[in-house]
């Protein structure tokens, strides 16, 4: 079946040092296959932010092994991480991080053209299925929270990434727009092969995925 794109080994996180330290991930393993979906649930404050950034190579693991598309997130210096995550890595945060001064089609076109993948036809195909196409000359202030959310997963997936790592991206959505959202990262994740792992705190979410991973007291329990 080949190798899974993701492959998390025995990673280990400790923030802070000596009588401040917490142990956040205490050896989590989990792996993930092209065009699968896997829900990572768990309690707030059990590691799931902090295992999607280690993931995406925003932050250090300090023991254990991450492994994306063959390459060794964890061997890699900052500029390597760097270069890993804009070829190979979406990412959906909580936060839209969105670039004030570009219009929406400019931001959804971005990160596509940071990895040498500009398509004009496929970033209008995106916000057309996502509702933005009467926006796409309008700036981030000018839309709601919801509609910021939908560029912002725009913009991932814009980039055809091997890898999205998306953190509660229908958190900002009403419910019906939010089933419209996962059904087109899912339906993606068919057509194009991508590995989606998702966090959520909705079992209704979660159900919806391939398989579910829930972090306990820094490990998967299930």
């Amino acid at each position: 079946m080949g190798l899974p794109v993701l492959s998390v080994e025995n990673v280990t996180k400790t923030w802070g040092s000596g009588a401040e330290a917490h142990t956040v991930l205490r050896g989590v393993d989990l792996s993930l296959k092209a065009g699968a979906s896997l829900a990572l649930t768990g309690e707030s404050g059990s590691g799931k932010s902090t295992l999607l950034h280690l993931i995406a190579g925003l932050d250090h693991a300090d023991g254990g092994q991450i492994t994306i598309d063959g390459q060794r997130m964890t061997a890699l210096d900052d500029a390597g991480r760097a270069a890993l995550r804009r070829s190979t890595v979406g990412v959906v945060f909580q936060q839209f991080n969105l670039i004030p001064s570009l219009n929406v089609f400019d931001n959804i076109a971005f990160q596509a053209r940071l990895a040498g993948r500009a398509d004009a036809p496929w970033a209008a195909s995106l916000a057309r299925r996502l509702g933005l196409e009467d926006h796409l000359r309008k700036f981030p202030e000018q839309l709601s929270g919801g509609q910021q959310q939908r560029v912002a997963i725009a913009r991932t997936l814009a980039a055809r990434p091997r890898l999205v790592l998306a953190d509660e991206p229908t958190g900002n959505l009403d419910e019906d727009t939010g089933e419209r959202v996962l059904d087109l990262m899912l339906g993606l994740v068919g057509e194009t092969g991508t590995a989606l792992l998702m966090v959520t705190h909705s079992p209704r979410l979660a159900a919806r995925l391939d398989a579910r991973a829930h972090l306990e007291r820094g490990r998967i329990t299930g």
